[in-house]
């Protein structure tokens, strides 16, 4: 015997949640069937894959490994599924993308409205997250494409090129880069520096375009970080120091209302790449690419 997809779906929840109480709940089961398809599955693999416990639920090695596997072909299988449905009808029924806040504000508003125009039956459900988090729940087949930057570690992904932002320099408008056409990179060195906060792909973007290395403050703490691209337009306007910010928000009006000077780097590679992502293998390749299309004439 295998173990059915129902089987390795109560695995799955039951290690999301830690109680078979509340993985019941998440998959409308009631707890004894749920309990009961734990056990058949224990059975048929020959191991225990979770330790009963007062205090919840704990994976034994075989279930984490079993867990390991099961999100996996759960996840090919919803893609059959969903390719099946969508056979000779590119991006129709649901697509749930993924979208890091530094892109979906800006790109999003250009974008939408398109593709509803060109593919009236698409189901779009969005998620906003930063790129560590969305790329997880692509290799967990929560999601089935992300609309994230690059360079970042793609090991297990496919994608296709959406457009290079360029990343440009911004201060306080009375600041001296104002007399400037373009910022040298090195000119920053021993300024105050503000970035977007740790797990903000565009934080390492901007220091590695520029060669810089991560501010630091007292107790090696940075001084100033900022959560959000808003945010730091802000602290940038009220004279904390200076940044960077991608052209894309630029041009959708980040930082019209604010006494902020932005310039271009002078350097070649000022730039990041705003990709759409996928499993690879995915049989959702195909739509990825469509997606990406559609995005790049937005």
């Amino acid at each position: 015997m295998l173990p059915t997809l129902r089987q390795m779906q109560y695995l799955k929840l039951l290690s999301e949640h830690g109680s078979f109480s509340r993985a019941a709940e998440a998959c409308y089961v009631t707890q004894p069937t749920l309990s009961a398809g734990i056990q058949e599955l224990e059975k048929i693999l020959g191991a225990p894959v979770v330790d009963r416990a007062r205090s919840g639920v704990i994976l034994t090695a075989a279930g984490q490994e079993a867990v390991r596997r099961a999100t996996s072909i759960l996840a090919q299988t919803e893609d059959l599924v969903q390719a099946a449905r969508g056979a000779g009808q590119p991006l129709a029924g649901r697509f749930r993308l993924g979208v890091i806040p530094t892109v979906a504000p800006y790109l999003l508003p250009r974008a939408l409205p398109m593709l509803r125009d060109q593919f009236p039956k698409l189901r779009l459900f969005l998620r906003e997250d930063l790129t560590q988090r969305l790329i997880a729940s692509l290799k967990a087949g929560s999601l089935d494409a992300a609309l994230i930057a690059l360079p970042y570690d793609m090991t297990g992904l496919d994608w296709a090129h959406v457009e290079h932002d360029e990343l440009l320099a911004a201060a306080p408008a009375n600041h001296p880069m104002a007399m400037q056409d373009r910022v040298d990179p090195a000119s920053l060195e021993g300024q105050d520096v503000i970035l977007l906060e740790d797990g903000h792909c565009l934080r390492d973007h901007a220091l590695a375009a520029c060669g810089l290395e991560p501010p630091k403050g007292v107790g090696d703490e940075e001084s100033f970080a900022a959560t959000s691209l808003p945010t730091l337009v802000q602290m940038i306007g009220s004279g904390l120091g200076v940044s960077f910010l991608p052209a894309m928000a630029v041009q959708a009006g980040l930082a019209e209302n604010a006494p902020v000077t932005v310039r271009p780097l002078a350097t070649a590679q000022s730039s990041r790449e705003i990709v759409v992502a996928w499993r690879a293998g995915s049989s959702r390749a195909a739509e990825g690419r469509l997606l990406a299309e559609t995005l790049r004439a937005a």
